[in-house]
């Protein structure tokens, strides 16, 4: 029995041990970085600081509410407990036989219901401002891709731009590899981040390219779903300057995690610089779609939009991964009828997962399909022009 006692115990330490080494393991990637400003917090139990009125008003009301539940927690659950130990059997208390009180049961009816209205008139006025998207200065359209969101600025200043915001490339290949890096910022670094000025109306159009994604950047108190062939609206004005960000709230498939928001508000200048810089670097890329180009040049640039946009799921050697299909040896991309290769960045096949590139411009599918055509093991020497992506197009 002795015998026995030694080796539970010493069993019991050898699992202790392998215990507090998991944790220790554990633990050892939360302590590697630090509160994220405009994001998530390490170990955040609270809702995130507001920078806008409505997120500041959504803040009160949770608290409002969480108190209200509490109060009602412990008065109900305090009476409760109370009778029983006051009017308890064994200090010969005896039942009463009444059959109804009518001021009791006004009570439990009154009571209820101002509790109710007393949270309903509060929370009514702040879902009404939210709604209300009219007097916007800078209107935005967001729409939602599998996986990564498209920003056109519609009316104000910086009306006609227009972007991707993809997850940064680094996190998601640290991601795929299994080595998460120690990086306040992981998984929420975008190439393009949707830059607004300060104490302005920004009125946030939602859409989808395939499914339903959603909106959010809770510092603004913001979550609207994106939904397919419909258009939802929602506002934030921004109170203070810095990066916010936010993710894709709503499942949207194997790469939903992949999806980040980030939003850079800046100052009434700053934002005028942006804006002048980004029309200047979109007059820059603008391409006439029947210019004729040497195979070399435009194999050049799609390799820029290749790394950009298709890497991150076809991976940078084009081996693809798991459902996604390799580019290298694909029957398509090798196949000497271009209007295939052509019709695919163009439509996309929601079904398998790849998206419609209807927003690139003529010159950057052809740029990536002479990319594909000609890279790795892929010696077609094929090249596809701009002219012949603006022709599929009608």
């Amino acid at each position: 029995m002795t015998m026995m006692n030694a080796r539970v115990h010493g069993a019991s330490r050898a699992l202790a041990m392998w215990a507090t080494a998991a944790l220790a393991l554990a633990a050892g990637p939360a302590f590697a970085v630090n509160d994220l400003k405009g994001g998530p917090g390490v170990n955040q139990l609270d809702l995130h600081e507001p920078v806008t009125r409505i997120a500041a008003e959504q803040m009160w009301l949770h608290n409002f509410v969480l108190i209200v539940c509490l109060v009602i927690f412990v008065a109900v659950f305090g009476v409760m407990f109370y009778s029983i130990f006051k009017h308890r059997k064994s200090k010969g208390a005896v039942s009463a036989n009444f059959h109804e009180s009518v001021a009791v049961e006004i009570a439990w009816t009154v009571v209820p219901l101002l509790i109710v209205i007393a949270m309903a008139l509060p929370a009514t006025k702040v879902v009404v401002a939210m709604k209300d998207t009219t007097n916007a200065d800078l209107t935005i359209k967001a729409t939602g891709y599998q996986w990564k969101w498209g920003y056109d600025y519609l009316k104000g200043e910086g009306e006609g731009i227009g972007f991707l915001a993809t997850l940064d490339a680094a996190q998601r290949e640290a991601s795929d590899s299994g080595r998460p890096e120690p990086v306040d910022d992981y998984l929420l670094k975008v190439d393009n981040p949707l830059v607004v000025p300060v104490d302005k109306k920004i009125r946030i159009i939602t859409t989808a390219n395939d499914v339903i994604h959603a909106w959010m950047v809770p510092a603004f108190g913001v979550k609207q779903d994106a939904i397919p062939g419909f258009v939802r609206d929602t506002w934030f004005r921004a109170e203070k300057t810095g990066d916010f960000y936010g993710q894709c709230a709503e499942l949207c498939g194997k790469e939903h995690a992949y999806m980040p928001i980030h939003v850079k508000v800046v100052s009434a200048e700053d934002y005028t610089k942006w804006v002048e810089g980004k029309q200047k670097e979109i007059a820059a890329k603008a391409d006439d779609p029947n210019k004729v180009w040497e195979q070399a040049a435009l194999i050049a640039r799609g390799e820029k939009v290749y790394n950009a946009n298709c890497a991150v799921c076809h991976k940078a050697d084009g081996s693809g991964a798991g459902p996604i299909k390799a580019l290298v040896g694909s029957p398509v991309v090798l196949d000497a009828d271009k209007s295939k290769q052509i019709a695919i960045l163009l439509n996309g096949i929601v079904d398998k997962g790849m998206p419609a590139w209807k927003q690139l411009s003529d010159t950057d599918i052809a740029a990536v399909a002479s990319y594909t055509k000609n890279s790795w093991s892929n010696k077609t020497g094929q090249i596809v022009q701009p002219a012949e992506v603006l022709a599929a197009r009608k």
